[in-house]
């Protein structure tokens, strides 16, 4: 499986890549990680306009600018992360201003586990759990997974080395 989505995403990952490496999967969080700060604008737009209503003050709504530059940057940021596995590593490329690139070597994995929580479940994300032979590593938790049983058994595969041999 090679998950791409455009020429954009391309350029964004592929600059993290060594010239040995090809790029197998590269995937954006899931979008439901973007849930608190929308309904954090909701809220600040409800009781912004609740409190012009009541009590007149018009530069409430500066306030409710807060909540909206709140999801503007999480949506810039949601926009610059990605989930990418090659044949030798797993990463996670992340930074709207600085980038943070969390990297673990596929030799090093030695169990991955996949967690889904009934919203996960409900929304469609999960959360990969990576563990290292007694090391503690950067890149452990990936949240928000998105198509996570799929990814699972692609970097399953990967890791292990297994090579599914069931009949169509």
């Amino acid at each position: 499986m090679v998950v791409h989505r455009d020429d954009t995403t391309t350029r964004m990952v592929d600059r993290y890549l060594m010239t040995y490496e090809g790029r197998v999967i590269a995937v954006r969080r899931h979008p439901a990680l973007l849930l608190l700060p929308i309904v954090s604008m909701v809220a600040g737009l409800i009781l912004c306009a609740a409190v012009q209503l009541t009590v007149g003050f018009a530069w409430i709504w500066l306030l409710w600018l807060v909540t909206v530059g709140y999801l503007v940057w999480n949506i810039a940021a949601w926009s610059l992360q990605f989930f990418l596995v090659t044949e030798h590593r797993v990463m996670v490329i992340r930074g709207v201003l600085n980038r943070d690139i969390a990297m673990m070597p596929m030799a090093k994995v030695d169990n991955i586990e996949l967690k889904r929580s009934y919203t996960g479940r409900a929304l469609g994300y999960g959360e990969f759990i990576i563990e290292s032979a007694g090391q503690k590593q950067g890149l452990r938790r990936i949240r928000f997974v998105p198509y996570p049983e799929q990814l699972y058994l692609e970097v399953s595969s990967f890791v292990f080395g297994t090579i599914d041999s069931s009949p169509d």
